[in-house]
């Protein structure tokens, strides 16, 4: 079944399902290992470990769709969604992205109404293009999308830049162009995100940012809310990047912090693939 096929399936069963967002091949393998049914390649993610560099649109077309086709080739069975950011250019770029998209493996692809280059969705200085504009971008989404068997997340940031009322109206407007799944980023707060998912007819995301502008609620809230998918961006990336810091600190010299928590050497080796590894390469060893 392709990757598309799968998420479609997921979105018609009844609940709501919990991503944690991948941003290399060993988070999408982690994640799909502890049984999730479904993640997020998160841009934010993606240009911090690639790069080391914030999300404000400096992560280049190619460098996202790279790192997408890793994630999906090292979660094959596991359905992911791939930030596409703005598109990377007008109407024609985005459908460029969501063809390249759906051929390095994703089940669907983000756009968004943001000025290029865009910003985080939880930080300051985002501004978005007209709601025309914005419209136009989707529905060259959508028909390429379906020519290349991929899904359509449409995403607005106008809640930030022009007030709730309008990201909502952007977020019918996407609707009406055929988008598989709706994201309206940043609300505010509980009542805005109930009438987003009250007024929105399509499974609908919520983004759960530790810090960022929208209440983080429990997932069983979510679902009540009716979210059908709840991205966590960060929380890998934010977990790993706590370790790392403190794994440095105590090998520094005299230093008296602890090593963090660590998977053993031989775990270590079946995370990543060398049991497999080694059954197969029995297979092709020559008989002297």
């Amino acid at each position: 079944m392709r990757p598309a096929q799968k998420l479609r399936e997921l979105l018609a069963q009844p609940g709501m399902h919990v991503m944690p967002c991948c941003f290399d091949g060993l988070s999408a393998k982690l994640i799909a290992a502890a049984g999730c049914k479904v993640s997020f390649m998160s841009g934010f993610a993606v240009a911090a470990t690639r790069l080391g560099l914030p999300d404000t649109g400096l992560i280049s077309f190619a460098e996202m769709v790279d790192t997408l086709r890793n994630c999906c080739a090292a979660a094959p069975d596991m359905p992911i969604i791939g930030d596409g950011d703005t598109g990377y250019g007008n109407a024609l770029n985005v459908q460029r992205t969501v063809t390249e998209y759906a051929r390095a493996g994703a089940a669907a692809v983000m756009i968004e109404d943001q000025v290029s280059p865009k910003k985080c969705g939880h930080t300051k200085g985002k501004q978005v293009i007209s709601r025309a504009e914005a419209r136009l971008k989707i529905r060259a989404a959508v028909e390429a999308a379906r020519k290349a068997d991929i899904l359509v997340l449409a995403r607005t940031d106008a809640r930030a830049v022009l007030g709730f009322e309008e990201a909502l109206a952007r977020c019918q407007d996407f609707v009406e162009e055929g988008a598989d799944i709706i994201f309206l980023e940043a609300p505010e707060n509980e009542e805005e995100m109930r009438r987003f998912c009250a007024t929105i007819k399509k499974p609908c995301m919520a983004n759960m940012v530790f810090g960022g502008k929208t209440p983080v609620l429990p997932p069983a809230r979510l679902e009540e809310i009716g979210f059908k998918l709840a991205a966590y961006p960060l929380v890998l990336l934010s977990a790993a990047v706590t370790a790392m810091q403190q794994a440095i600190a105590a090998l520094q010299p005299n230093s008296n912090v602890a090593q963090p928590p660590q998977v053993s050497f031989e775990e270590l080796k079946k995370v990543v693939g060398f049991p497999e590894y080694y059954e197969q390469e029995a297979r092709y060893v020559a008989a002297e």
